[in-house]
């Protein structure tokens, strides 16, 4: 017997369906209609395999005034990167001076996410609050927000143990592309410990003039520095690298600093130890800045007392915070060594997260043992005169001259360059004084440019100081 379905029957149907719909609305109570629906409700889901929901709140506390969620935003930024292309709604942002937007799921909406086979559903909600003011009794305007991770019950310890920590990994990954890094300055205010600019320097390995094998060595000491978390955490040791940079004025200290800033993407704290009132006030700064970031103190010689105190017939080095130690330091300073030497490597120095900690001096010299020992300073990095190979990379910065040009003249150029900078040790000129020769030859083409700095390092080997004559040997020669 065959079933013939026209439209007359579809007809019949759908009015049929309008009318029982009516009469529920119409005769049946709204507690019995809601009732109704969370029964036929369970009925489909005693069909499907048991969810778990795990809700993940904007803030910790009240909306507005609690404390910030970091799984909330990572959530988000993951939903942006991997989950929402084809997502009929999206919300956008561009951070300021970052390169690129960020999606995220907007409120009331839904994204599904498959990773390693197991299938889970977000979903964005928002709800108003009553936000409470000055003890003035709830006035509205607040908004809660949240995020619910629902997923099949038997998948709890997957989404706990892996799912979960594989978004915030990932989250951490967009946002260290997309987000804008700030270099940070201390000044003397206590109420305002840093102020910020947005972090744009160009220097970057490549452009680095200094040996190619100790650029490469640095590189890869830092990317180890970055990947090695757990390491540090299971040696019992703060996840910090200390780097100590020397070497005379205009050899690219400065710009190794933006390059290592630039590579592993941290921001850069300033700071400047001249300003700094008192040892609190520099653990203050201290435990003020962030994960991820870089602390420099430019020409650390010059900020204040921190000469070797054997020299000074201070005695034997400690470390401890007493008051001989600060009198024998420097009466007349803000702030005493061992002040720095908490800084660097005491308790509160493991407060903060992984963190670089550069010094940068033209006298190494100068500088107290118990500063730059193992431990507070790991490495330290000798930057010197300008080498054959760093001119090879300045020229290519400078004027697009590689090793591969067919240019005979610049080639010739470059080759008498090279020589006199490899062959004779009183021709010494810095980084900065070779782009300061091709900066002032912009526009005049590379051979005009190589050219110059040819004359300039003759000119230097023909004036370089006679090397000074013992005192006791000129008086024999007189004698």
């Amino acid at each position: 017997m065959e079933m013939v379905l026209d439209w007359r029957s579809v007809g019949s149907l759908i009015a049929t369906v309008m009318v029982f719909r009516t009469a529920m609305r119409d005769f049946v109570p709204p507690e019995a209609e809601q009732w109704l629906r969370r029964f036929l409700a369970r009925v489909a889901a005693a069909f499907r395999a048991p969810t778990a929901t795990i809700l993940i709140y904007e803030a910790d506390g009240a909306a507005v005034t609690g404390v910030a969620n970091d799984l909330y935003d990572a959530g988000q930024l993951y939903l942006g990167a991997r989950c929402l292309a084809a997502a009929p709604a999206v919300r956008l942002y561009k951070p300021r001076g970052g390169s690129s937007t960020v999606a995220s799921l907007p409120d009331a909406h839904t994204a599904h996410d498959t990773w390693k086979g197991v299938t889970v559903k977000w979903t964005s909600t928002a709800r108003p609050v009553d936000v409470y003011r000055g003890g003035q009794g709830p006035s509205g305007g607040g908004v809660h927000r949240s995020l619910e991770l629902q997923f099949v019950r038997q998948h709890r310890d997957f989404v706990h143990d892996s799912y979960i920590p594989h978004v915030m990994d990932e989250a951490t990954r967009v946002r260290l592309t997309s987000r804008e890094r700030r270099l940070y300055t201390n000044g003397e205010e206590y109420q305002r410990l840093w102020t910020s600019h947005a972090f744009s320097h160009p220097s970057t390995f490549d452009t680095l003039a200094v040996d190619p094998a100790l650029r490469e060595e640095i590189r890869a000491d830092l990317l180890r520095f970055a990947s090695r978390r757990e390491h540090y955490a299971r040696v019992g040791r703060a996840w910090k690298r200390g780097y100590l940079l020397h070497g005379p004025p205009g050899t690219g200290k400065t710009s190794l600093v933006a390059a290592i800033a630039n590579l592993l993407m941290f921001d850069v704290y300033d700071l400047e130890l001249t300003t700094v009132a008192t040892n609190s006030h520099l653990r203050r700064l201290l435990v003020s800045t962030t994960p991820k970031s870089v602390v420099v103190v430019e020409d650390i010689d010059c900020s204040l007392d921190l000469s070797d105190r054997r020299k000074k017939g201070g005695g034997s080095i400690v470390d401890q915070d007493d008051d001989d130690n600060n009198a024998a330091i420097g009466r007349e300073e803000s702030i005493s060594l061992s002040g720095v030497l908490n800084f660097v490597d005491g308790l509160w120095s493991s407060c903060v997260g992984e963190r670089l900690i550069i010094f940068t001096t033209n006298h190494p010299e100068r500088l107290d043992p118990a500063l730059v020992r193992p431990g507070r300073m790991d490495r330290k990095i000798e930057l010197g005169y300008c080498s054959p190979a760093a001119l090879r990379v300045l020229a290519k910065n400078y004027l697009g001259v590689g090793e591969d040009t067919d240019d005979e003249a610049v080639n010739g150029l470059m080759a008498q360059a090279e020589g006199l900078l490899a062959a004779d040790d009183d021709v010494r000129i810095t980084p900065a004084d070779i782009g300061e020769v091709f900066m002032g030859c912009d526009g005049a083409g590379a051979s005009a440019a190589l050219r110059k700095l040819v004359g300039e390092l003759r000119r230097r080997r023909d004036h370089a100081p006679a090397p000074a004559v013992d005192a006791l040997a000129a008086a024999e020669t007189m004698e």
